[in-house]
């Protein structure tokens, strides 16, 4: 059987933690951030865990990261 290749576009925008989670970046960060309140500027900056269905599904795309 060959190896699994990594989808290097996914590779690019999510990142998997060492316990196995998949992170991501927050979306809606690009323009219209005035009118928000500082708490939601706030936790846009961070990255965001996904949920444990997409979690699975993105695992067969990073194999070996």
């Amino acid at each position: 059987m060959p190896k699994l290749k990594t989808h290097k576009a996914t590779a690019k925008r999510f990142k998997r933690t060492k316990s196995g989670k998949i992170m991501k970046r927050a979306s809606g960060q690009n323009h219209f951030n005035a009118r928000e309140n500082g708490k939601e500027g706030r936790n846009k900056k961070s990255d965001v865990v996904m949920s444990p269905t997409l979690n699975f599904i993105m695992h067969r795309n990073l194999p070996n990261s």
